[in-house]
Order: structure tokens, then sequence, then C-alpha cells
């Protein structure tokens, strides 16, 4: 199976609200990593942001071995500057059975910054968002624990944005960030941002990997169908995490812009 590069081939395999679900699917090789990406572009967004390099002791061995197997000289750094793909290795401490986040290479962040996260596990990782302790956590150590060496595992997410920048570190309350968003405009000034993600372990350092493709596109940009379907999933957020992702402050004019759209 393949999930698409683009935010309208991921929208529609990515969870629309309700319960939390890992949403995985099983990648070959070729569907790993998006093909011909641009190099200039990723050494542009580490330059504008060299807090998204961050590394442990732990993650030197892994990165090495991950650029060893992705044919270039370097470590988790060079790799990530040679793919589309914002890289993360997670590994277990001896005696510990959680994972932990040993290194970053991101350029291109979701509202997040790696040095705050750096050395925390999973759960920890995790706390900000809304029934993942309840709902998810124990799947995601379970899976963890599995994965083989050799599978690939992708899944996909969303989010309204205020900006079309492929790094958003959100800087402003969300009030203020989607002020100027309205029916009449909210085609143009709110963008989906969809994060491709996928697992897979080192064979040889048994480090996971995990990788973070970012697409960004304005909300008129979008299918018809793909409109609709976020117009629904933003009135879901209102009522589960809505608060942690805006929702409040865009759902109105992101539903009558879908509104508009189906009885053009």
């Amino acid at each position: 199976m393949t999930l698409g590069f683009s935010v309208d081939e991921l929208l529609p395999k990515a969870r629309g609200g309700g319960q939390l679900k890992m949403g995985l699917s099983k990648l070959s090789e070729g569907d790993w990593l998006q093909p011909n990406p641009s190099t200039a572009a990723r050494r542009e967004g580490f330059a504008e942001f060299p807090d998204g390099a961050q590394l442990t002791a732990k993650a030197l061995e892994p990165g090495e071995e991950l650029a060893e197997m992705l044919g270039i000289k370097g470590g988790l750094i060079e790799a990530a500057m040679a793919h589309h793909e914002d890289m993360c290795l997670l590994t277990r401490f001896d005696g510990e059975e959680h994972y932990r986040l040993i290194g970053t290479a991101v350029a291109w962040p979701s509202d997040w910054r790696p040095a705050d996260k750096m050395g925390l596990p999973l759960r920890a990782l995790h706390a900000p968002i809304a029934g993942y302790e309840e709902q998810l956590a124990s799947g995601v150590d379970h899976f963890m624990a599995k994965l083989q060496p050799g599978q690939i595992y992708g899944r996909c997410n969303w989010f309204v944005a205020p900006t079309g920048e492929k790094r958003w570190l959100a800087d402003k309350p969300a009030p203020i960030a989607f002020a100027h968003v309205t029916p009449e405009n909210a085609g143009e000034t709110l963008f989906v941002r969809s994060e491709r993600q996928t697992l897979r372990r080192l064979p040889n350092t048994g480090a996971i990997l995990f990788t973070i493709g970012i697409y960004v596109e304005p909300l008129g940009a979008l299918s018809e169908a793909n409109i609709a379907r976020l117009a629904v999933a933003a009135q879901t957020l209102l009522a589960i995490e809505g608060d942690r992702r805006g929702a409040p402050h865009y759902a109105a004019s992101l539903s009558a812009f879908a509104a508009r759209k189906d009885q053009a």
C-alpha cells in the first residue's frame, strides 16, 4: 500500500476525529521516502532552524547506520538533509521497556521544539495530545517493541494552520493567529498541513527511525471531497481536542467555505 506524497492523497487516510488510532499501513521500500527531494530546500531549512538538529551520544551509532543504509556519508543530520523527511531516532535504555527520543534532524516541525523533547519517553512526548494515554499509549508501546527490521509502517495526520510555511512554530495564541480568517477568505488564509510519518527498525543498532514528511496546501487548493471532509472533522475536533489545535477559531469559517464550495 502507498500513502501518497501530497495533502490531497494523504487526507483520506488520516483520522478524521473520534477515538485515537495508530492507523498504520504497511509500506514497501519504494514507498518509504519521497522521491526526488529538494536538497536545497532541506539545507535552507536546517540553516534557518539549527535547533532542529539535536543529538545525544546514543544517537551517533544509529545515525551512522542510517546514513550507510541510505548510501550517504555522515549520520542522522546528513541523512535528513538528503531527503524530504525530517528524521528522529528512538531507542530503549538498558533496564527500561519504553522508547526514548535520542536524536532529531527536524527542519520543518509542526508546533514543537526538539530541544524540549530530547530524552523523553514516548508517553511524555505525546502528553499534549488529548486521549493519548487512555486510548493509544499501550498500543504504541506494544507496536514499537514488536517492530521487526525490514518492516516499514506509515501513517498520516493533519492540522489546520494559519501559515503556509513548512516550519510551523505557533508563536501566537490561536485567537490571534486565526483572527484574520473569514468564510470569504478561508480558502487562501487557512492552510492544511499533513505529516506523512513512517517507522522502521534499524537492523544493527535496533534503534527505531521515525520520519516525518511535511506537506502543506491552502485550503482552497484541495479537492472538494477533502474540503468537505475537513469541515466535518473540524466540527468533531471542537468536542475532543479543539482547544489544542485551535479549531474553535477557524471551524466556522472552514465550514462556511466548504458549504459555499458545495453550492457553487
